[in-house]
């Protein structure tokens, strides 16, 4: 018998608690992983909470991600003893996740840890860092170079922003970090950030399409009116890449940004990326994130946590990124 939270369907809605699980109750899989951490991220937020969020079946055990060690497995890939990560795929949603002590998953969910990270290293980054570093990547690929205008990263004390925050400012770009929070700016600017912009700044009502040319990329954690209104101060040719919904859905924009400013608005989404990519980018988080940082990002939990932590990181009240010590 193992500790897991597990999230049950209530008539009045869904009920989390800490309870103890075996591995008969595990879904099916190729490989089972003794999980040594796991993360709280906004999608952890709606599982836990009691509106059930993204769960579909019930009982369930949410995390989006978790890191271990393989403990047995069907799949020549992968051998006992060896260290794991696994993010997206919809694990913690669909498929139990990680907020347990054993995971039971498909081998292909997993990507090797890479040389010079360790386990909870790897949940300091988390879903979270490796959707930073792919819009990261994805900035790149569309121009991004440093010494041009500053780089934008809204939500920038939240889990996705803390990391692009960081990764950009040791890759060596000007980092405008955007926060509602004025009590976050020394954390923002310990993790590299050289401006602090205030959400109302970003957010100002205005009936211009355009604005003044400010930023030579961003990383948008946030989506909806902050989306359309950084659309409109983006440098020619420049590239914002979307990667969170916190905002809303919708975006209220016209097409002026596009036409005429020739800005690429690019998707970012770490559920269903191939195993070439999630391999690349964590080989690159390995190599370009500044790990010493990562401490000054990371807030420990343990399981019992959860519940609470869930109903905070929806209110926004969460800064850095949350590691679940499933074991303590």
């Amino acid at each position: 018998m193992f500790n897991a939270l597990v999230v049950e369907k209530t008539e009045t809605g869904t009920q989390a608690d800490l309870r103890q699980i075996s591995y008969d109750d595990l879904p099916a899989g190729d490989v089972t992983v003794a999980v040594d951490y796991s993360t709280v991220n906004y999608k952890d937020g709606l599982c836990i909470g009691p509106g059930g969020g993204l769960v579909r079946v019930y009982p369930h055990v949410p995390g989006i991600d978790f890191a271990g060690t393989v403990e047995s497995s069907d799949d020549p890939r992968y051998r006992p003893g060896d260290k794991v990560i696994l993010t997206g795929w919809r694990v913690g949603e669909v498929h139990w996740g990680g907020y347990a002590q054993k995971a039971r998953v498909k081998a292909d969910f997993l990507v090797p840890l890479p040389h010079g990270l360790t386990t909870r290293q790897a949940m300091a980054v988390g879903t979270a860092g490796l959707t930073a570093m792919l819009a990261v990547m994805a900035l790149e690929n569309h121009g991004l170079e440093p010494g041009k205008a500053p780089v934008l990263v809204t939500g920038a004390a939240g889990g996705v922003g803390s990391v692009a925050t960081a990764l950009l400012a040791n890759l060596g770009y000007e980092v405008a970090a955007v926060t509602g929070r004025p009590e976050t700016a020394d954390y923002l600017t310990a993790l590299g950030a050289t401006q602090i912009v205030a959400r109302s700044e970003i957010n100002e009502v205005t009936k211009r399409p355009l604005e003044a040319e400010r930023w030579a990329g961003c990383v948008d954690a946030v989506g909806g009116d902050m989306l359309a209104r950084v659309l409109g101060q983006m440098c020619y040719g420049a590239s914002v890449a979307a990667v969170g919904l916190a905002g809303g859905a919708s975006l209220p924009a016209t097409v002026i940004p596009f036409l005429l400013r020739g800005v690429n608005l690019l998707g970012i989404d770490s559920v269903m990326q191939p195993f070439e990519n999630r391999q690349k980018a964590w080989a690159r988080i390995a190599k370009d994130l500044p790990l010493s940082k990562l401490e000054g990002m990371i807030v420990p939990a343990v399981l019992s946590d959860l519940p609470r932590l869930g109903k905070d990181i929806l209110k926004g009240q969460v800064q850095g990124r949350v590691v679940v010590d499933v074991n303590a």
